[in-house]
């Protein structure tokens, strides 16, 4: 069956180009002219496989629009934005989307987005890994991270962590104790042969903290490494 992509974009003319290049590539596609049609269209069919939204949508932004669909739901998401101005980059990532494409864009590089993104949401998260993963031994509040049945848990809260936060908990979970650079972190997470911006991994630690860290400006699990990248200290 042919994945389902949901393309969020209130320029006609991008909207129709970039479905009609998406369906020769295979994908069935379906479309929004702005955010609220977005979120109607999920609320009645559920998630597609992945979701394409531009920022500059009119009443609703694509800040909001994917602050809204994050409420509800885990499915990947790619900005597609005439928006190259950091802040904007950090804010949209912030947000909650998985990655960002500066326009103008060549299709291919779109397509290949959107392949790597269901690669990782189809992949298994650690390899061989079936057994629970103790990355704080807090007595009051432990955190379990399980990748067999893809949750993260806080004494018994579950953690709602997207999809590349938790591939990103996952690969620094792999091997605890050793710095992995943000380059590195590109590949493992993002897919082999990414080619985007590093600052997407400060990004998503940062995100990742506030969900896991009891407090996350004084991070004492994904811990930085200055100069180097990243490390996963496991609590005892």
């Amino acid at each position: 069956m042919a994945a389902r992509l949901l393309i969020v974009e209130d320029d006609d003319r991008v909207r129709m180009a970039l479905r009609l290049a998406l369906e020769d590539e295979g994908y069935d596609v379906d479309e929004a002219a702005d955010a609220e049609t977005a979120l109607s269209d999920l609320r009645r069919h559920g998630a597609p496989d992945v979701i394409i939204v531009d920022l500059m949508l009119g009443e609703m932004d694509g800040f909001t629009c994917i602050r809204e669909i994050r409420r509800h739901l885990d499915v990947p998401i790619v900005v597609v934005s005439a928006r190259d101005d950091t802040h904007d980059v950090v804010a949209a990532l912030e947000a909650g989307a998985d990655d960002y494409v500066k326009k103008p864009f060549e299709i291919k590089e779109i397509t290949a987005r959107i392949r790597a993104l269901r690669r990782r949401a189809s992949g298994p998260a650690i390899r061989d890994a079936t057994s629970d993963i103790v990355l704080d031994a807090d007595r009051n509040a432990p955190l379990i991270l399980s990748p067999g049945s893809g949750t993260v848990r806080r004494a018994r809260d579950e953690l709602h962590l997207t999809l590349t936060e938790f591939r990103l908990l996952c690969e620094l979970a792999e091997v605890p104790g050793r710095v992995l650079s943000r380059s590195s972190l590109l590949e493992r997470v993002w897919d082999r042969g990414y080619f985007g911006d590093e600052r997407i991994v400060d990004v998503h630690v940062r995100r990742l903290r506030t969900k896991i860290e009891l407090d996350p400006s004084d991070p004492r699990i994904v811990v930085t490494v200055r100069g180097l990248g990243y490390r996963l200290d496991v609590n005892r």
